[in-house]
């Protein structure tokens, strides 16, 4: 790249410019582009998802759903996965068990329909993981491929700029505000400093744009985004925290951080094991994904569905029948969909963030019936806390938590605060602790030391 394109020694001298207003107009088509593609992406996999386990089994002429029927499906969730990861380039995208990151250079358009394959059969037809990680590939591969179409000898920084733009974009209205999933993707790229206004601006200008056409689309449609858009759980109002809650918020940050290692562990154990017979043994672990799903459902007659996807539809169902669910069905719960999540995470292709949050939630529910804790301030805690411990996103994880939680009032903030904190410097601790050990550096590489396109770009 020649130096006549490089960042001036102030990127934000750019925001004045002719150029640069070009470049927010153009955030703004992208946006367009871009969460068309993605409410397509997540309406195509709500349509798996309820056609291949709600509608299929009664077409078929059967009054209940088979025990066996995730079995087949989850094979063939094995069968195109591994093949997208052996025989596409792109090996189908970002690796879950490595966290959530959004660094490193755009999502090439040649990987596109590697990725789109291995999530659509990873996320629809069962497997423990959500779309939060395809759809920021495919928001920064549609951006990139955007700008290259309109300008074949656009800078690096342009191709970043509308990479980052595209991945706001795409998950505007995933996590129900478009300025949730704009601090996602900020914090997951390490943005700072000087560059932080330059891709802040088009990026929530793409967001609010990609927000308003997901509106369009479902008032269009007639098809709702709360399918798939996380909405504030229907929790007990919770005034003010005391020293208790406090002390409760700690010891189990510090247990779901503990917890959440092992599971990373696990995972990153199963991905390498995994990896020197992709397409047998990717086959296997949807098996047993299926077979713990069908051991929950033997065990407490709950359908297999409780288990098998994200959680990410399903969190308002769990809070309304925690009155009559037994402990020992959310302890069961718990064990096998953690069981399954860590096979999820080290063979198939999706987003970490949604089973962190459902097991907090569960976890949460479990926990609401210690001595002097109450269910709202055990769902907050354990939510934060598996999800920063899953992320290593303090901020996101807080955000995402209190808007979870909105419903039952501020009480619960400083609580998520408290969580989110602990849970982060015990993850460190054991990475570190295992690093030593090891000789080797942390397998999780925190969010402020993965850099963005554009600050290596302007380095050049």
């Amino acid at each position: 790249m020649n130096g006549a394109a490089a960042l001036p020694a102030d990127p934000g001298s750019l925001i004045g410019t002719r150029r640069y207003r070009v470049l927010l107009v153009f955030a703004a088509v992208v946006g367009v582009f871009v969460s068309l593609a993605s409410w397509g992406f997540l309406e195509l996999v709500y349509y798996i998802q309820h056609g291949v386990y709600k509608d299929l089994p009664s077409d078929l002429g059967y009054s209940t759903v088979p025990w066996w029927w995730p079995l087949p499906w989850l094979a063939l969730a094995g069968v195109l996965t591994a093949l997208a990861i052996t025989r596409l380039p792109g090996r189908g995208g970002h690796v879950p068990a490595d966290g959530l990151k959004t660094g490193g250079p755009p999502t090439h358009p040649i990987e596109l329909p590697c990725i789109l394959l291995a999530a659509l059969a990873t996320v629809g037809l069962g497997l423990v993981l959500g779309p939060e990680a395809p759809l920021i590939a495919l928001g920064m591969g549609l951006g990139a491929l955007a700008m290259r179409l309109a300008r074949r000898d656009a800078p690096d920084q342009a191709l970043a700029l509308m990479a980052a733009a595209g991945a706001f974009a795409a998950i505007s209205s995933l996590f129900g505000s478009p300025v949730v999933g704009a601090v996602i993707i900020i914090e997951a790229s390490g943005l700072g400093g000087a560059t932080l206004p330059v891709i802040l601006l088009p990026g929530l200008l793409a967001a609010g744009v990609g927000s308003l056409v997901f509106i369009g689309m479902g008032s269009v449609t007639g098809l709702s985004t709360s399918a798939y858009a996380l909405s504030p759980l229907a929790l007990p109002a919770f005034s003010k925290p005391d020293w208790g809650d406090v002390l409760w918020a700690i010891a189990l940050a510090a247990a779901a951080a503990v917890v959440t290692f092992v599971i990373v562990e696990l995972a990153q154990w199963a991905k390498r094991m995994f990896a020197a017979r992709p397409l047998p043994l990717t086959i296997v672990a949807a098996l047993a994904v299926g077979g713990l799903a069908i051991a929950f459902n033997q065990a407490t007659g709950r359908p297999t569905d409780a288990v098998l996807f994200s959680g990410q539809d399903a969190f308002g169902e769990l809070i309304k029948s925690t009155p009559t669910l037994p402990l020992s069905t959310l302890a069961l719960l718990l064990l096998f969909k953690g069981l399954a999540w860590i096979l999820s995470l080290g063979n198939f292709r999706g987003g970490p963030t949604f089973p962190a949050l459902f097991l907090g939630a569960a976890g949460g529910l479990l926990a609401g019936h210690l001595p002097g804790l109450s269910e709202t301030p055990a769902v907050a805690v354990l939510m934060a806390a598996a999800c920063v411990s899953m992320l290593k996103l303090p901020l996101s994880c807080a955000i995402i938590t209190l808007s979870l939680t909105s419903r039952a009032g501020l009480g619960v903030s400083p609580l998520i605060v408290v969580a989110v904190v602990v849970g982060y410097l015990t993850i460190e601790a054991l990475s570190a602790a295992r690093a030593a050990i090891a000789g080797t550096p942390p397998a999780h590489t925190s969010a402020a030391e993965v850099s963005h396109p554009v600050d290596r770009a302007s380095s050049r």
